[in-house]
């Protein structure tokens, strides 16, 4: 099965960034692709809720959403959007992605579970939660001989997340993001490597890249691994583009059968430590 990668620098008018998906979409289907990932925030990159509120369309009937439902029709494939900002009733949004099917038709979604809230000395608290509303819900869904499992960007960093769809099936998993340049320098490579390694999976990661609109700069290196850890393919810079990969389900089973962590985990408890 080949898949593929998107890698987007997406901007603050929705429909400019579903048009510049469109020939990229094109091209990968191309390749052969039967399975197409973009990056988080897709639809939309703001830099703050009222940037977002402006803009952020209910999920039904979201004409931008539709417009991907029908390319996913037209070429007979599965399109997942990584991502998009969804209003919700208390004023915030859902961080969700949407698995379309070959028919067009919407067969999984997915609101990223994990949400950044740091304070960090000499910068300014960053409180992703004031803005989204964090999901309750892992995801998977079949996707020919391979079981996708879902996730967004700072979830990778939650390995029980990973293990969670490992064990319920998962054997393609979707890492759609859009890192900072200093934490995709740092960290984007071993996390997505570690993620892949301890799951027995291949992980797919569809990144934003370069200056966008919002201000913000993105890290790209779009990324796709083998469940043995080996990088099969990656986008080596920060500009927009395909990457196309072909993955076998003979590969996976091969790699848990080597290192069967999945099968060997157990169960353990953690004592309180002795009070003196």
């Amino acid at each position: 099965m080949k898949i593929a990668a998107i890698q987007m620098r997406s901007g603050l008018d929705p429909d400019a960034n579903i048009a510049a998906l469109e020939p990229m979409l094109a091209e990968a289907v191309a390749q052969g692709a039967q399975y197409v990932l973009t990056p988080e925030v897709t639809v939309i990159f703001p830099e703050n809720r009222e940037q977002l509120a402006q803009v952020a369309a209910p999920f039904e009937d979201h004409s931008q959403l539709r417009r991907v439902g029908e390319l996913a029709r037209q070429y007979a494939i599965h399109v997942h959007i990584g991502s998009l900002a969804v209003p919700l009733a208390d004023g915030r949004f859902a961080n969700r992605s949407v698995l379309f099917g070959p028919d067009g038709a919407i067969v999984a979604t997915y609101d990223k579970i994990h949400l950044f809230d740091a304070t960090i000395a000499g910068l300014n608290a960053y409180r992703e939660s004031a803005t989204y509303a964090g999901g309750e819900q892992a995801v998977t869904a079949s996707l020919g001989d391979f079981t996708l499992g879902l996730s967004i960007c700072y979830d990778m960093r939650f390995p029980k997340l990973y293990n969670a769809l490992a064990n319920a099936g998962a054997t393609l998993i979707a890492v759609p993001a859009a890192f900072t340049v200093p934490t995709g320098q740092a960290h984007w490579h071993v996390l997505l490597r570690a993620r892949a390694i301890e799951t027995g999976s291949y992980v797919i990661a569809a990144a934003q890249g370069g200056q966008h609109p919002n201000g913000r700069a993105t890290y790209g290196h779009s990324i796709i691994i083998d469940p043995w850890g080996r990088i099969v393919a990656e986008l080596d810079h920060d500009e927009p583009g395909v990457l196309v990969a072909e993955i076998s389900p003979e590969l996976v089973a091969d790699a848990r059968e080597r290192v069967p962590a999945l099968a060997n985990a157990r169960n353990f408890a953690l004592p309180r430590a002795l009070q003196p």
